[in-house]
């Protein structure tokens, strides 16, 4: 079996592929100060919650926008599985051509998406990840990969709007029964949700006329993909597994 794994700044997600198949994945807060003991505590425990034995593994592969978490899961997957993982980075075998100015820069989450979009739908692409911030990446039907954009994630915005205006509060962030809110709650929801509907729909839109047009796929993932894109019109497809897959399939072309 295989673990693959995705640390963010918010979530860190890891899932088991057994052969192909991607048989558990689970979504955990990232804790920054956690030593690889305490993270070996927690994966143990949801592994075994799924009936998975941690002695099975014969592969890790970890894909990381948290450089001082990448040595501690390293650490934690020699100490609790006798694995050295596979770290996406400089050097890794994708298949993608990178054309941004300086390759290092770019996120390995972004390249892990870029490589899963385009296996599982083809290319042209447009890639949207939900996370801290919210990314947007385009690969060509030849696989080169062209760059994006980066804006704060929802998350951020909303809590940015919160500290900075003495009067408004926290509200959850969900779809609106309407976009005219008829108190303070309603209308701070709206604006939040439906402004961000407007981004994500309005970058899109440029990043396909800057691609040259035609059918360009769109898939979205991320943990609140499914609630943006309910009514984004610029989206194709949600696909919450695409980074997990990304992995997968990376670490079968290294992992020999």
């Amino acid at each position: 079996m295989l673990l693959a794994v995705d640390i963010g700044n918010t979530n860190l997600v890891f899932g088991v592929f057994d052969g192909s198949k991607l048989i558990a994945s689970f979504r955990i807060a990232t804790h920054h100060d956690f030593t690889e003991d305490e993270y070996g505590l927690i994966f143990d425990n949801l592994l075994r919650s799924k009936g998975i034995n941690s002695k099975d593994f014969e592969g890790a592969i970890i894909a990381s926008v948290v450089p001082p978490l990448t040595d501690v899961l390293e650490k934690m997957c020699d100490k609790y599985l006798a694995l050295k993982p596979i770290i996406v980075g400089p050097g890794i075998k994708s298949g993608i051509n990178i054309k941004y100015d300086n390759p290092k820069e770019v996120g390995a989450d972004r390249i892990v998406n870029a490589m899963a979009a385009y296996h599982k739908y083809g290319g042209p692409a447009i890639i949207v990840d939900f996370g801290t911030a919210t990314t947007f990446d385009a690969i060509t039907a030849n696989c080169d990969y062209l760059g994006g954009a980066i804006a704060p994630g929802i998350s951020i915005s909303s809590e940015a709007l919160f500290k900075s205006a003495a009067r408004l509060y926290r509200v959850e962030i969900a779809r609106p029964e309407r976009i005219i809110g008829k108190n303070t709650a309603e209308s701070i929801k709206s604006g939040i949700y439906y402004g961000y509907v407007g981004l994500v729909d309005n970058i899109v839109e440029k990043m396909k006329e800057e691609m040259g047009g035609g059918k360009i796929f769109t898939v979205a993932t991320g943990g609140l993909a499914p609630l943006i894109c309910s009514e984004a019109k610029n989206i194709d497809a949600v696909d919450l597994m695409l980074t997990l897959e990304g992995l997968k399939l990376i670490y079968d072309k290294n992992k020999n």
